[in-house]
């Protein structure tokens, strides 16, 4: 897949709901291959560390597919933190990386997961 389509993904997801902060495509070894974020928002990692969660990512994502032939595919991950709400897709070898304002009901999280799928999974 192109940079020029990762960017698109990244678009069609942020304009989803007012309430995503970040979208980003992850490639498999943890680079960041396209990504948008919400204009006024400082981020809440720094570089280094952004580097490292998309790293973690990445290798969370490889070893989950040991489990793919006993339990199927991964469909999303949704990760609640203090902070953030996170969901994350696979797209092949890649990686969407979606960060959502923790104020956010979980109504509207499913939402905004149920409007991700069919972008992912055209793409997949």
């Amino acid at each position: 897949m192109t940079s020029k389509k990762f960017k698109l993904i990244c678009q069609d997801i942020a304009s989803i709901s007012p309430f995503i902060r970040f979208v980003g495509v992850i490639g498999e070894r943890g680079e960041l291959l396209a990504h948008t974020r919400r204009q006024e928002l400082t981020p809440l990692l720094d570089e280094k560390n952004t580097k490292y969660q998309f790293s973690h990512i990445a290798m969370k994502t490889d070893l989950e597919g040991f489990f793919d032939k006993n339990l199927g595919e991964v469909e999303f991950v949704w990760e609640e933190r203090k902070k953030v709400q996170t969901i994350s897709f696979a797209i092949k070898k890649a990686i969407v990386w979606v960060s959502i304002d923790k104020k956010v009901i979980r109504s509207e999280m499913l939402r905004i997961i149920d409007a991700c799928l069919p972008i992912v999974k055209k793409h997949s």
